[in-house]
């Protein structure tokens, strides 16, 4: 894939996708309060559909399962907290456990993430790739898509990024990441 080649340096501090590292904001909060949920939830769009029940299998094997995000490579703070609040709601509305980078108890796998944007016209498309390790550090499977959508803002890439095409990136990737986990163990 050519667009893959256009993956940036990164530029994200190193905890951008720890989940225990998001601070809800005022707007997540009275969004919460307005939903009836946890204050102290971030601030997420609705998914864009409701991923279909797990088998008990599958729950078990998907439970069982640690996951770390590493630092992603290529993104901006600004893009990366829409990112990293779906993936902490998406991965626990599928029963993934999330390990944080301050955890004493190592994750079953770590994911890498690069991402890249390019604007081409009224249209921004981010390119993605999730190298899936254990810990020991060997590569077991690789997550890869993009996501197009509107730009919005001004200027050409991450600029003009919306939130919600970050956050349907977060739940593709974690929908991608229980159908692997699900098919690894079956």
């Amino acid at each position: 894939m050519s667009a893959l080649a256009v993956v940036a340096a990164c530029n994200s501090p190193r905890d951008a996708l720890d989940p225990s590292s998001i601070k809800p904001t005022e707007q997540s909060n009275a969004l919460a309060s307005a939903e009836g949920t946890d204050a102290g939830a971030p601030a997420i769009a609705p998914a864009p559909a409701t991923p279909a029940p797990l088998s008990p299998q599958t729950a078990a094997i998907v439970a069982k399962t640690r996951v770390q995000f590493a630092p992603i490579v290529g993104t901006p703070v600004e893009a990366a907290t829409p990112l990293t609040e779906r993936l902490n709601l998406r991965a626990r509305t599928r029963g993934i456990t999330l390990a944080g980078s301050t955890d004493t108890t190592p994750p079953g796998i770590i994911m890498r993430g690069y991402f890249s944007a390019m604007t081409e016209g009224a249209n921004t498309t981010v390119v993605y790739v999730w190298d899936v390790y254990d810990p020991a550090g060997t590569r077991l499977h690789r997550i890869n898509g993009q996501q197009s959508a509107a730009s919005t803002g001004t200027g050409d890439g991450w600029p003009t990024v919306a939130p919600t095409t970050m956050q349907a990136i977060a739940d593709s990737t974690i929908d991608q990441l229980v159908d692997w986990l699900a098919a690894r163990a079956g």
